[in-house]
């Protein structure tokens, strides 16, 4: 069962108005007439059970509106905590209508829902499994809120993607931490069993998480910084993928090519990134660890890039089993290539979830 620890679906559905249902052709061919910014779609479910994609984090995106032309009735921005908690639980709400009207989505919360998304691989319509995540938790109007977010089935919070009331982010340099209401908001999901990922997080903000953070800790799409210097924060340094490995935590790869390769921009030449560039960051992880315990796929497909920004040997999700090939290609065994393709981000939600 492949595992994709982040992936925009709501967001995909409710801002830029795709159906995902659809198949990829038809989609690609409809905003021919239409296109995004974000680029040529990547992402369709039915692509995903193609690619024999059994698990997903499901993120909860939404941004600060900090321009004039950012209009507030856009999904995707808001101006107050009120208007982020209800765009938010639309995202969620979403995820939630999945799970009721099809019957082969379900929303994963506990070790008896993920087994029944992983025994379900062999049904003739295999199961596809949505483990809610939050992108930049200002949707989160107080630390004691987050009890009915749980109960609603959010299940993985990233702190910020911007800054946000509780940590600075990665984007703006800033060396600031979490704040005061941010260390009570770790509390408190730490009562609760959440999983904290470290993601967009700035330089402080993930050392001050995995310093004073009890429960689970991931990243579900960050690059190495060793190997892509130019995006400054937003990776992780070495010594951080130290600490998440002490952790046990999972690194979960970006498969954006401007994440993947030394100096490349967005709209670069797709052929100038292959494979090889993905390999790299997985085994600069497994390399630092010792192991093939803590790296995973965090993909990000259609989250700001298309099939134009993604390796030259990928046009879609379903393609996402290519990364296992090469790795079989070079060198690693077939046990930790099921590790680094699904089993580190499984063992990650059993070991958080009791098991």
């Amino acid at each position: 069962m492949i595992i994709d620890a982040h992936l925009d679906l709501a967001h995909s559905a409710l801002e830029n108005g795709r159906d995902l249902f659809a198949s990829l052709a038809d989609l690609r061919e409809h905003e021919t007439h239409q296109p995004l910014k974000d680029g040529v779609a990547t992402v369709t479910f039915p692509e995903l059970r193609q690619g024999n994609v059994g698990l997903v984090f499901a993120t909860i995106f939404i941004r600060p509106a900090q321009r004039k032309k950012d209009p507030p009735a856009k999904t995707m921005f808001y101006r107050t905590a009120d208007e982020a908690y209800a765009k938010a639980g639309q995202q969620l709400d979403y995820y939630r209508r999945l799970t009721d009207e099809t019957p082969s989505i379900r929303l994963v919360g506990d070790i008896a829902s993920l087994d029944e998304v992983k025994n379900g691989q062999e049904q003739e319509k295999p199961l596809l499994g949505l483990v809610p995540s939050m992108e930049g938790a200002d949707p989160i109007r107080h630390p004691q809120e987050l009890e009915e977010w749980w109960e609603r089935g959010l299940r993985v919070i990233g702190p910020a993607w911007d800054d946000t009331r509780y940590a600075a982010g990665a984007w703006r340099g800033t060396r600031h931490g979490f704040t005061k209401e941010g260390f009570e908001l770790l509390e408190v999901m730490t009562d609760l069993g959440f999983i904290l990922d470290l993601t967009h997080l700035g330089e402080t903000a993930v050392q001050e998480a995995l310093e004073r953070y009890d429960g689970p800790i991931v990243a579900t799409h960050s690059n190495c910084r060793r190997l892509v210097p130019q995006w400054g924060q937003r990776h992780l340094t070495d010594d951080h993928i130290r600490l998440l490995g002490e952790r046990d935590g999972v690194v979960g790869i970006v498969l954006a090519n401007p994440f993947l390769r030394k100096n490349h921009v967005q709209g670069e030449r797709k052929e100038l990134v292959t494979l090889d560039h993905v390999v790299a960051h997985i085994d600069h992880v497994c390399q630092l660890l010792g192991s093939a315990d803590h790296v995973g796929i965090g993909s990000d497909f259609d989250g700001g890039f298309g099939q134009q920004d993604i390796p030259v040997e990928l046009d879609s999700i379903a393609d996402l089993a290519k990364i296992g090939e090469k790795l079989k290609e070079k060198g690693y065994d077939p046990a930790d290539i099921n590790l680094i393709m699904g089993g580190n981000w499984e063992r990650v939600l059993r070991d958080s979830w009791g098991e």
